[in-house]
């Protein structure tokens, strides 16, 4: 699939990683999803240390998605809550606190996903 500026729903997943390590998000993962389901095609997980970096990487991340020509489609979740998904229609993008990404264990629940990227 493509965005309206022809990117490929890698490309987006690939910005996401991108953006995420340059801000310094850790165990940044790629998931991809193409042969497990079909809600999405990417999930890209990161740990942040603290609310403010979720804060910062949501920013972030956004701005670079809405500058590449990815709209963000829903999101969920508050920094205060160790958890934030944004949805960019095929690419989904999960930030945790550490003890929210350990509770809730995506690669562990979505383990037949090939891991493209991994960043530790």
């Amino acid at each position: 699939m493509t965005t309206a500026n022809t990117l490929t729903t890698t490309d987006v997943a690939r910005l996401a990683v991108d953006v995420a390590a340059e801000k310094l998000a850790t165990d940044i993962v790629m998931l991809d999803l193409r042969q497990v389901t079909v809600f999405a095609d990417y999930f890209v997980i990161m740990t942040a240390d603290s609310v403010r970096q979720i804060e910062a990487l949501e920013q972030d991340l956004t701005g670079a998605m809405k500058s590449a020509g990815a709209a963000l489609h829903h999101r969920e979740g508050a920094p205060a809550s160790g958890w934030v998904l944004l949805d960019f229609a095929d690419v989904v993008v999960h930030i945790f606190g550490p003890e929210e990404r350990e509770f809730f264990g995506l690669e562990r629940l979505w383990n037949r996903a090939p891991q493209v990227v991994r960043i530790l």
